[in-house]
């Protein structure tokens, strides 16, 4: 079987591997639509998660199912399915208590090209299958559908990690294909003015698009001095951190009001520590909440996600700039989303 993978830290290549064995519970799948993430440029360039040696990348597809378990009921050869970047261990007793995420330790719900070989290959196995895959609707073009493997539901967990409320003004740092999700869920949680701090065109213009009120680049001046004046002197309710350095909780505090809550969604890939600014942050006591959340994976959520879709209530196609077809392009797609040019979003490898 071959497979797109992590040679070491700054090292990727072709690499054959046997096919994944199907356990009991679990489901064997073939892709038909993939994604890079930028998550896999902190692990490959970064070493974000330490070394990984022969490691198969990726963990945003949609695929057919190839092969299931004797204990899978709900899924069959044949089938299209969603598969989340998220896949717990649902009888774990982090999920019972509420955070699927962490099921075998914090993170540890995030197995794809961590610590089992990830979907750029030819198929890939998928544990406990009736509740970590979720059925393609006929009405979603699978290119679309791979942003509900961890776009969609990551920006949107910003929106829940931040508890956006109807009127709330939120500000969202970073427009990338994360931070666009976050600004459109908070338009759909009700918010009323959505500052979206950003500089590219093409995300500036898709920020719009899904429900951004105002524009904040970066490069015009400090983010809080544009904040600050827009809000006179007051600054928002809530922040959702989708994008920066660690430098950024800085940023978030300062234009935070008393009593309001920062999402963070980003994965800070590199260096030990983060700032808060001790006065900004009420020497302690401003009632200021930082909330960092692995977004939620597994069926109900990827189910409940493409519905917005089939009904139109959201529309991530806006997210997808690069079109490749063919397993083969994979590298080309994982490097543009290392070099990230100026009119990227989203790269889809169609296969």
């Amino acid at each position: 079987m071959k497979g797109f993978a992590m040679l070491g830290i700054g090292k990727v290549g072709w690499i054959e591997k046997e096919r994944p064995k199907c356990g009991y519970s679990d489901a064997i799948v073939r892709p038909i639509a993939l994604s890079p993430c930028t998550s896999d440029i902190h692990t490959v360039y970064e070493g974000a998660i330490g070394d990984r040696k022969d490691m198969i990348l990726g963990h945003e597809a949609v695929g057919e199912v190839d092969e299931v378990g004797e204990g899978v009921k709900d899924f069959k050869k044949g089938d299209r399915v969603i598969i989340p970047a998220i896949t717990p261990d649902w009888e774990s007793l982090e999920a019972q208590g509420g955070f699927s995420m962490h099921s075998g330790g914090m993170l540890a719900g995030w197995k794809f090209s961590n610590y089992i070989d990830g979907v750029f290959s030819e198929y890939f196995r998928v544990t406990e299958a009736d509740g970590n895959l979720a059925k393609l609707p006929e009405n979603i073009d699978p290119a679309v559908a791979v942003m509900l493997s961890d776009m969609v539901p990551t920006g949107f967990h910003g929106a829940e990690l931040a508890k956006i409320t109807f009127g709330d003004t939120v500000c969202v740092i970073g427009i990338g294909p994360v931070g666009l999700m976050a600004v459109a869920g908070c338009a759909l949680h009700g918010a009323s003015h959505i500052y979206a701090v950003g500089s590219r065109p093409k995300c500036v213009e898709a920020a719009k698009f899904y429900g951004a009120t105002d524009i904040i680049n970066y490069k015009n001046g400090s983010i809080e001095e544009q904040i600050m004046k827009l809000t006179d002197g007051k600054g928002v309710d809530k922040v959702i951190i989708a994008g920066g350095n660690n430098d950024v909780f800085a940023t978030a505090v300062k234009i935070l009001k008393p009593g309001g809550i920062i999402g963070n969604v980003n994965y800070l890939g590199e260096g030990e520590t983060i700032s808060i600014p001790r006065a900004e942050w009420g020497c302690g006591m401003g009632h200021k909440t930082i909330a960092g959340g692995l977004m939620p994976g597994g069926r109900l959520r990827m189910e409940k996600l493409a519905g917005l879709i089939s009904t139109g209530r959201l529309d991530p196609s806006h997210l997808l700039t690069h079109v490749f077809h063919g397993f083969d392009k994979l590298p080309e797609a994982l490097e543009l989303m290392h070099n990230k040019p100026a009119d990227l979003i989203k790269p889809i490898v169609i296969i």
